[in-house]
């Protein structure tokens, strides 16, 4: 009974394909590509920006989201030989299952818990933030012991500051909402996203062409600040960290492979899919924060959680900020819903294998979804949003994500040589260069992300290890046949 033992590829081709006790295939190119912008245009976009701004890069920050955006290019193309090479659900868990063995696909698989429950949480609290701002305006006042967690510093646009409350209560509600959406099914969860996809695209062009006569270019000096002499506060360090907090925002691409098993065609709808949302994205992103940084100075967003509203106050057109806060929650749903539809999607896989209980692979009788996971995820995922601040959750989130990128640049190197005879109907160009330039900026971006992040990381996978030696290495279907 090895650790180490790797599941057949021929298992893994078996069961990509559509039973009727399974998954069911739904989605095109199209709708994988929008799957992708769905989860990347988000909380990186509309809020975290601002942290990374204030905090870290100043108006470089534009180049933070360059410097993240290359270390996904790298990570990506290995994503995208995977999921064409191995159409199953569970991304980075099901690849490393085929590649490194049972052990380090268990270490995945907890660890994009960290990734995708909480990338939803913490685009909840923001979703809540924004909604809070709609409301505002309608001199609507929610109770402000319902609007942020017990730890949370949060000030309002009226200027009245809460030191903390009991819950966050919107946060929680449209969890729980969208964990009963994906309850219906894929194809009902993708024609949803697939519209607010188009809106949030629009009004990020909207701002950007509107925003862009209004750019103050003292704003702009000095672009990259000097560095206060702690690493990561500003200067080129700052610039690193910057990305690593940004790069939260880049985890849709990731996403997309979750749903492979899902794709009509996925040998050319996963390397579209994930590499098509990624190139978009990017390009939105730079100029967004460009115009957004342009706008009011950079030290001004430090602790705005809107920071894109509050820099479109400064153009002349005040008409149209409601209905960009209106586009951005439906763009912070999109995400969620992308990033609550992949978590199920992993423990789907993950169960099938027998490493967690029977109970996270219960497909649903008539809508085909692992619903029984999408209950257990709506209280998860909602104890976090409600009760843990946004910095600390998209921190955590950040270093899930880059573990996982890095273990996915390396199982590309190691299949290579393992089975380098296997049809792939997309290859990753210049490996093993490609790879290791993955592994390394991905460490790198790890390396800038806060102390505090590293030990939880720490804790969270010694949990892992202890569920696995406890209860996966005895249930392991691979392991234990005869189970």
């Amino acid at each position: 009974m090895s650790i180490w033992k790797t599941k057949p590829l021929s298992v893994l081709l078996g069961e990509s394909s559509e039973t009727e006790d399974g998954l069911k295939r739904t989605l095109s190119s199209g709708s994988l590509v929008a799957l992708g912008v769905g989860a990347i245009i988000g909380a990186g976009l509309f809020s975290l920006t601002g942290i990374a701004a204030a905090d870290h890069a100043g108006p470089a920050v534009t180049l933070s989201f360059i410097l993240a955006a290359v270390g996904c290019a790298f990570a990506g193309l290995c994503y995208a030989e995977f999921a064409s090479m191995i159409p199953v659900a569970g991304s980075a868990y099901t690849y490393s299952y085929a590649t490194m063995g049972e052990f380090m696909a268990w270490i995945i698989g907890w660890d994009l818990v960290l990734e995708y429950a909480l990338g939803a949480a913490t685009v909840g609290v923001s979703w809540s933030r924004y909604l809070l701002e709609l409301l505002s305006k309608y001199d609507i006042h929610l109770p402000t012991q319902l609007i942020c967690s017990p730890w949370e510093h949060l000030k309002l646009s009226d200027g009245t500051v809460i030191e903390g409350g009991i819950i966050n209560l919107p946060a929680v509600l449209i969890v729980s909402m969208l964990s009963l959406l994906l309850i219906r099914g894929s194809k009902e969860s993708a024609s949803i996203n697939n519209f607010l996809v188009i809106l949030k695209v629009a009004v990020v062009i909207v701002f950007i062409v509107l925003g862009w006569s209004y750019i103050n270019p003292e704003n702009y000096v000095p672009y990259i600040p000097e560095n206060t002499g702690e690493f990561g506060h500003f200067g080129w360090s700052g610039i690193a960290a910057g990305a690593g907090t940004v790069f939260f925002a880049f985890i849709g691409f990731d996403a997309v492979s979750t749903a492979a098993q899902e794709a009509k065609n996925p040998q050319k709808g996963m390397p579209i899919g994930i590499l098509g949302s990624l190139v978009v994205c990017t390009i939105l992103y730079v100029l967004f924060a460009y115009v957004m940084t342009g706008l009011v100075p950079y030290y001004e967003f430090a602790g705005d959680a809107k920071p894109a509203a509050t820099a479109f106050a400064k153009t002349g057109y005040d008409f149209l900020q409601t209905g960009l806060i209106v586009a951005i929650l439906a763009g912070y749903t999109s995400v969620m819903l992308v990033m609550l539809m992949g978590q199920s999607r992993v423990f789907y896989t993950m169960s099938k294998d027998g490493l967690l209980p029977k109970f996270f692979s219960d497909i649903h009788p008539r809508f085909r979804t692992p619903w029984k996971t999408n209950v257990f995820f709506l209280f998860f995922v909602s104890l976090f949003a409600g009760f843990v601040p946004v910095s600390d959750l998209g921190h955590m989130v950040s270093i899930g994500t880059l573990l996982a990128f890095v273990l996915v640049c390396i199982g590309v190197m190691v299949m290579r040589v393992k089975m380098p005879d296997a049809p792939r109907a997309f290859k990753t160009p210049f490996v093993p260069y490609v790879p290791i330039a993955g592994v390394l900026v991905c460490v790198g971006l790890m390396y800038s992300l806060p102390n505090e992040s590293w030990a939880r990381l720490v804790i969270w996978m010694a949990l892992g290890v202890i569920i696995y030696f406890v209860y996966g290495k005895k249930n392991s279907k691979l392991n234990n046949p005869d189970k």
